[in-house]
């Protein structure tokens, strides 16, 4: 079992000096260690607390502090102290042992910490249990996400004479069910008369929200006789799940008007209602957005940084100009470590050259970088077309003396392979001594980016961690980026079967593409047909991709109906059927479907890559249009296509008119984004980073056809690595080879 990643766990307790605290004990009462051990636990000094408890006469030890030890333990996470805690029960105190109160709490304990398998023989070892025994062990399966087990246990609970479940015991098994076992646990609620608890009922809110049924979710709410605030928080949640802003809006009024105070949990659920595609009008959006962001000044909630961030994300993302409230803090706001890390959070995606300004920025303010800051810092550096910043930061944070946070190895291994260098990923996950789940997803994820699947699928079972469903989700994506569909299919069946994982809409979604992108178009629309949740606009977009492929029209007009209705304003689904229609020679259709998307005001994203030369990153869209260079840019890229043509290059000119990715006019073919990126690279190869042997290249959609057999053929004829990052993937072109053998 590895060590938890909490940093604080790794320091001795000897560490903390309990001298002045001694002489005060001598003589007393065990009540005595215990008060003081609860009054330095209250205060956060829980290792000043164990200090004092080790060096006191193991005559003042009693049950009630070992207990308040363990519990303090657990809230904090502490799992090494938890079990060195223990081991010291059990030699100095062994009858402690049979003690239902103390073996409750250590269940507690190692359930809170993750180290189930230990809570779990504790459990079994008891000769008696009640209530609070199996709550704390159900509890411990949900917040780990193993709801099989968590129903399972509490179903096992329900079995036990006298053992008659509480409000925390349901609440704790609704938090991780699915809808299913949900309506079961509604049904047996009733039964026993809970459903006056506005604990209870606040769960089931959650419940049904969390499982797409916001419609008996809201007639839950609507039948509570009281309201508390976690009852608005929980709607307000189930609407923006269900991406149902305007009603969760709505609710978020009501719950002002009414009077009922809100807190952290709200403003991030409200601030998210506003992202994506919610329904929100853009004017009303932004106008109520800073509504409530003026709420958040006037209550103190906007200096908290997830708040911030929440914000900093939806404004941007309704179209509202981040730069101003830039300048609006620099007046009014305390210029701290978190206001520069929320402001850096809202860029990292959006503009990461933008964010990584701002860290150059917070340093010269002379703020020191804090844990959290160089975490979302490394999520920008992911956004870059080399790894040139990543290095940079990931210095710093040695610097620091962060290099054995495990948060920020993570955050290492997700930047460097985002920027193209799976070695460096794989070396930093190599060299970590804890490893938690989210590194061993980042390293399955980031194989499957570049197109290791095997990899990915050699690295699964050496993990020492119960997986879950990201884990899942990183397998089911590198078998699909790599053709692998029956390894794809066993490991979806064993999901469920060997590790007790209810598949979800991404896992569904990774299985309709393995399935369609091989051709077996008709097994992924039965496995649609056959989900359990309604299907979103990423199946939908799965299957469409797939029929474009293998040119199923029929079954294509169905998933771009859905699409139209799921998301009326993205362009995919008009073009991917223009193209079908006109790769089967049915121009007619394919320029309907071009009018009726310019008829509802809907444009296609037009095609951009950037490469990274000296420190500046040029971008470059089809033509070279308003790049300085363009003329040279164009010359030198004839004379290339003259040389491929001459070792077999033949331009794929009617897939690339009527490509998705692609412009559509037959004389910007030679012109794309990407072949203009790599000319530009050839012309200045002293100023690529790393000497010029490879050529990074990153474009914002999918490349086509045409580039990609270019790009083969380029990197054996310039003699050097060429990779590509698109929309979907990594391409390592090498040796007239690429690293998806042709399969994406």
């Amino acid at each position: 079992m590895r060590c938890p990643t909490t940093r604080a766990c790794f320091v001795s307790i000897r560490s903390f000096s309990s001298s002045n605290l001694l002489p005060a004990l001598a003589g007393h009462e065990p009540n005595d260690l215990l008060n003081e051990v609860r009054l330095l636990s209250s205060r956060g000094q829980l290792h000043q607390a164990l200090s004092l408890f080790y060096n006191s006469s193991p005559q003042l030890h009693s049950l009630q502090t070992y207990a308040t030890l363990f519990h303090e333990c657990a809230r904090h996470g502490y799992l090494q102290q938890g079990l060195r805690l223990h081991h010291f029960m059990l030699a100095h105190f062994p009858s402690c042992t049979s003690d239902l109160f103390v073996t409750n709490h250590l269940i507690n304990m190692y359930s809170k910490c993750g180290y189930l398998q230990y809570a779990h023989q504790l459990f079994d070892a008891m000769p008696k249990r009640n209530v609070v025994s199996w709550t704390a062990l159900v509890s411990g399966y949900a917040q780990c996400g193993r709801s099989v087990e968590s129903f399972r246990l509490f179903s096992d609970m329900l079995a036990e004479r006298d053992c008659r479940p509480n409000d925390f015991a349901f609440t704790s098994v609704l938090s991780s069910c699915d809808y299913l076992c949900g309506k079961q646990l509604h049904a047996l609620v009733l039964k026993m008369g809970l459903g006056a608890s506005v604990y209870v009922t606040n769960s089931l809110i959650t419940m049904y929200s969390k499982g797409y049924k916001v419609e008996e979710a809201w007639t839950l709410f609507k039948s509570l006789s009281c309201w508390s605030q976690v009852s608005w928080n929980s709607m307000i949640a189930g609407f923006q799940l269900a991406k149902l802003g305007m009603h969760a809006i709505g609710v978020f009024v009501k719950m002002h008007h009414e009077g009922i105070g809100f807190n952290r949990a709200t403003l991030l659920s409200v601030f998210s209602s506003l992202c994506g595609s919610n329904g929100i009008d853009i004017n009303l959006g932004l106008k109520f957005c800073f509504q409530v962001y003026c709420l958040s000044v006037k209550t103190g909630f906007i200096s908290e940084v997830e708040v911030a961030t929440a914000f900093m994300k939806a404004y941007s993302e309704l179209g509202g100009d981040v730069s101003e409230f830039y300048h609006l803090f620099l007046e009014t706001s305390c210029q701290d470590i978190i206001f520069w890390t929320s402001m850096i959070t809202a860029l990292a995606e959006p503009d990461p050259a933008k964010a990584f300004f701002l860290y150059r920025q917070l340093l010269q303010e002379g703020l020191t970088p804090d844990l959290y800051t160089f975490s979302i810092v490394l999520k920008a550096c992911a956004g870059f077309v080399t790894e040139q910043h990543a290095l940079a930061i990931h210095s710093q944070v040695i610097k620091a003396g962060f290099e054995d946070e495990t948060v920020l190895r993570n955050a290492l291994i997700h930047a460097y392979a985002r920027c193209g260098s799976i070695a460096l990923s794989k070396k930093v996950f190599e060299e970590m001594g804890c490893r938690d789940l989210v590194s061993w997803n980042s390293m399955l994820k980031a194989y499957g980016l570049h197109g290791k699947a095997k990899e990915a699928l050699q690295l699964f079972p050496q993990m020492d961690l119960k997986p879950d469903t990201a884990t899942f989700v990183a397998l089911l994506s590198a078998c699909s980026h790599s053709g692998m569909v029956e390894e794809g299919l066993r490991i979806f069946d064993s999901m469920f079967k060997d590790h007790g994982i209810i598949p979800q809409l991404d896992h569904y979604a990774c299985m309709v593409d393995i399935l369609g992108r091989a051709g077996r178009i008709v097994e992924a629309e039965e496995l649609i047909r056959r989900m359990p949740m309604e299907p979103d606009s990423v199946v939908w977009s799965a299957l469409l991709g797939s029929c474009r492929k293998h040119g199923e029209t029929q079954l294509a007009k169905t998933a771009v109906s859905k699409l139209k209705q799921m998301e009326p304003e993205n362009s995919l689904g008009y073009v991917q059927m223009s193209n079908i229609y006109s790769s089967g020679g049915r121009f007619n259709e394919a320029g309907t479907i071009r009018k009726e998307m310019d008829g509802s005001g809907v444009r296609k994203e037009p095609g951009l890559s950037w490469i990274e030369v000296g420190n500046q990153v040029h971008e470059f869209a089809s033509g070279g249009r308003h790049h300085p260079q363009r003329e040279a840019i164009c010359t030198k890229l004839q004379g290339l296509i003259g040389q491929l043509k001459e070792i077999g290059y033949v331009p794929e000119i009617s897939l690339a008119m009527h490509d998705i990715e692609e412009e559509h006019k037959q004389e910007q073919l030679f012109h794309h984004s990407e072949k203009m990126a790599l000319v530009f690279a050839v012309m200045n190869e002293g100023k690529l980073h790393g000497g010029g042997n490879v050529i990074r290249i990153m474009k914002n959609i999918r490349i086509c056809i045409d580039c990609h057999n270019f790009m083969k053929l380029a990197s054996g004829f310039l003699q050097k690595e060429i990779i590509v990052r698109d929309s979907n993937r990594f391409h390592h072109f090498k040796d007239n080879i690429c690293s998806c053998n042709d399969y994406w």
